[in-house]
């Protein structure tokens, strides 16, 4: 971990950061330190401002190499290889440039790609109410004044913005109508507004559920509502303050309609903060809809964000993010199905038993009940999104799985994710490899066109895909 303290200084104190070949002035430059390749100057006269910019190249430069492909790191058993430590992690941004004009993601064969609808603001989350409008939650982090803070802090809001994730949330939920039944939304309208960083919805009866960072809020709905003007009736608290390293706060509707499963991210990458901060983190709460009482369903989920009941086997499944800094190719995201009472290692170890020695003190009795993934999906390829196919019109080898939405990675070298993938399932489990549904986020240059993130099935079995760095909700349709 890189901490001011832990940075080389000139003697008269001043921060040094990477010298890449950018001409400054001799009177600037200071005693030269190799740090894995680059090489550290005196951050001093007229050069500080293209320095900060230095900085951000240099570690793009640092950190280490896959040795393996993301495919070995993907299904049941993934290929988990020794941990890499470097003194600056690896950091290797896809910088957010979005769609050139005409241009847009390609669908898998014997599909077709559209635009469902475009100018949005950072659209993250879908849900799709019974009439068929769909609802898109235009949003961002919250400030955290806690989160990342010193140097490390300062590096990784640089690099965020350059990936498309510094933009202020929007803080609403859009609703998008298709009135003609064309594929194209003719008519929006913002249903909410004024929340607090929303992510997931669900509607239950004529109650519409929100989660925002902080709390799950309920809001009176009819059929056909574009505009929700009464206040929200808060259900839950959420942890949140003023770290809330995972914001994002999804959920999901219990069949019976009784309960709420709300996911939690930690607070931390691996418990660096202590545990004092985790309190009911790193879990997937389920919430009495009536009383607003809550209890711990799994835990040891550090970044649980997609959620879906699979059909044939009733079970609630989950999308989650694993740790980073520990090298390009650990450790793999997953998604997995949720056992009431189920712990999944974090922090003490990942993908069932294997220890992460950073974490100290450890837990051993913890990690000797950590239960083992069902399906890794890559190194850090960011899986948000999740939805089962159940009642795709996407061609017959979608008919029964799960998509993916793959966010796509900021810490590895080369780039991972970046797409949405399809794993098809039978008698409720994983089988076979990802299938890609959609891809071409990414230029040939490694700048980001688009991310995709929530993904989910319209009222006509179309798989709709929310693209927070083109701003467009994109529709794959079977073609005909």
């Amino acid at each position: 971990m890189i901490t001011t303290d832990s940075l080389n200084t000139t003697d008269a104190g001043a921060p040094m950061v990477a010298d890449v070949g950018i001409p400054r002035r001799e009177a600037a430059v200071g005693a030269l330190t190799p740090v894995c390749g680059c090489h550290l100057v005196d951050l001093t006269g007229h050069v500080a401002a293209v320095m900060l910019v230095v900085t951000m190249l240099a570690l793009a430069a640092c950190g280490d190499m896959a040795r393996q492909p993301v495919l070995a790191g993907m299904g049941p058993m993934p290929t988990l290889p020794a941990p890499q430590h470097t003194l600056i992690p690896t950091v290797h941004i896809a910088p957010a440039v979005g769609w050139p004009k005409d241009a847009m993601p390609q669908g898998a064969p014997s599909t077709r790609v559209a635009a469902f609808a475009r100018g949005l603001d950072h659209p993250r989350w879908l849900y799709v109410l019974p009439n068929g409008d769909v609802l898109v939650a235009e949003t961002n982090a919250p400030p955290k004044q806690d989160d990342a803070t010193g140097f490390k802090g300062w590096v990784m809001r640089l690099f965020m913005k350059h990936a498309g994730a510094g933009v202020p949330s929007a803080n609403r939920i859009t609703l998008l109508r298709d009135i003609h039944g064309n594929g194209v939304a003719d008519m929006r309208s913002v249903l909410l507004e004024g929340l607090n960083s929303p992510f997931g919805m669900a509607l239950v009866g004529n109650d519409l559920y929100v989660a925002n960072s902080d709390a799950v809020l309920r809001f009176p709905y009819a059929t056909g509502d574009t505009r929700i003007t009464a206040p929200g009736t808060e259900v839950v608290k959420l942890p949140a303050g003023p770290i809330n390293h995972h914001w994002t706060k999804n959920l999901i509707a219990a069949p019976d309609g009784k309960t709420l499963y709300v996911t939690v991210g930690s607070n931390s990458n691996v418990a660096e903060r202590g545990m004092e901060v985790e309190v009911q983190r790193a879990a997937i709460w389920e919430v009495d809809i009536q009383s607003g009482s809550h209890r711990i369903f799994a835990s040891g989920l550090r970044n649980p964000v997609g959620l879906a009941w699979e059909p044939s086997s009733g079970a609630l499944w989950t999308a989650v993010n694993e740790r980073d800094e520990i090298g390009s190719d650990l450790v793999p995201d997953y998604m997995t199905s949720v056992r009431d009472g189920g712990f999944y290692g974090w922090p003490y170890s990942y993908f069932g038993q294997h220890i992460d020695a950073r974490v100290q003190p450890q837990r051993i009795d913890l990690v000797a009940q950590a239960i083992e993934p069902d399906y890794a999906l890559g190194p850090h390829t960011a899986s948000l999104g999740l939805a089962s196919s159940a009642g795709t019109q996407l061609p017959a080898p979608f008919a029964n799985g799960m998509f993916i939405g793959q966010h796509g990675s900021w810490n590895r070298r080369p780039h991972s994710g970046y797409k949405v993938i399809f794993v098809p399932f039978d008698g409720g489990k994983p089988v076979g490899g990802p299938v890609d549904v959609l891809t071409g986020f990414l230029s040939p240059e490694g700048k980001a066109y688009g991310r995709p993130v929530g993904v989910t099935l319209d009222k006509q079995g179309a798989l709709l895909v929310a693209d927070d760095v083109g701003n467009v909700v994109w529709r794959v349709t079977a073609e005909r």
